[in-house]
């Protein structure tokens, strides 16, 4: 994914599954597109998950992957494979 919308949500009472569905919902109100991928920060894994296909999706089938350049409580979203496109 090469463009996506960026979302923070800090609030320590909401699971990350929850946070995921609501920047979910904004982004299609926004983009009339469902996401299918969101990076989070490596720390925002919840300690009790286990790694693996399962537990990398939420019930959306939002693939969700780790990296360490999105800050913690920023989410990420956006369709894998959208590419920049040129300008000629």
């Amino acid at each position: 994914m090469n463009i996506g919308m960026l979302w923070y949500d800090n609030d320590p009472k909401s699971a990350i599954g929850a946070k995921i569905e609501k920047a979910a919902a904004y982004y299609r109100t926004k983009y009339g597109k469902d996401p299918n991928v969101c990076f989070i920060h490596p720390s925002m894994i919840p300690k009790d998950t286990t790694p693996g296909p399962e537990s990398a999706r939420n019930s959306s089938k939002i693939e969700v992957r780790t990296s360490s350049s999105v800050l913690p409580n920023h989410f990420w979203m956006g369709i894998n494979g959208t590419v920049i496109p040129s300008e000629s």
